[in-house]
């Protein structure tokens, strides 16, 4: 498993500046690997991890874990909660790790020259023991992780709007797929549509290749 040190190279190609919640993420995943006796950061699929806030802390979990959204091995369940639970595919154990309610306490006690808060944050989450840092329980999950990540290459079309729907996300309305979008209600409503005009890179491209 890479060290602190490592992450936080990684984090500052993502970030122009590192925060207390990018090390609260970095160290929450870097504690959810010893707890389940796996090589972070992953570079398979067997680690899922849900986060329960988006932003940096999100950044920072992703770095130390290897989970991410777009190997779609992390998801966001958004309770505005600096808090993640990570999943061992293969074994189905899971476990939840949020900051300890004394941390931002006893950030004082480990960087006391630290000259507001807010620094002594950055600067004792990177040394404090873990088990004064968070709190970490095993969890059962509510919902099913196997439709979540689904299977690759699953994909129709909604019969209302037809537009394309991946990752088995439809819901079947009088025996016909539809998209969450057109089956409820969703976070837009249509307006009228939009001309986007000529692309000109796209056109120079037909030019040159007649």
């Amino acid at each position: 498993m890479s060290d602190l040190s490592t992450f936080l190279e990684r984090l500052a190609g993502l970030h122009d500046h590192i925060c207390p919640r990018q090390i609260l993420g970095l160290r929450m995943g870097m504690a959810a690997g010893k707890l389940l006796s796996l090589d972070l950061p992953q570079h398979d699929k067997r680690l899922f991890t849900f986060v329960e806030t988006d932003g940096c802390f999100a950044d920072g979990v992703m770095v130390a874990t290897g989970c991410a959204l777009g190997h779609r091995t992390m998801r966001l369940i958004d309770y505005g909660k600096v808090a993640a639970t990570v999943i061992d595919t293969e074994t189905k154990r899971a476990i939840r790790i949020a900051p300890h309610p004394l941390a931002r306490t006893r950030a004082a006690d480990y960087a006391p020259q630290a000259q507001s808060r807010w620094h002594a944050q950055l600067a004792a989450y990177q040394v404090m023991p873990t088990d004064e840092l968070f709190l970490a329980h095993e969890v059962t999950l509510t919902l099913s992780l196997e439709a979540i990540i689904s299977r690759p290459g699953q994909r129709v079309h909604c019969a209302r709007c037809g537009e394309e729907i991946l990752n088995a996300r439809e819901i079947m309305v009088d025996g016909q797929p539809h998209c969450k979008s057109c089956a409820e209600p969703g976070y837009w409503s249509a307006g009228g549509a939009l001309s986007l005009g000529t692309d000109d890179h796209a056109a120079a491209n037909r030019i040159q290749s007649s």
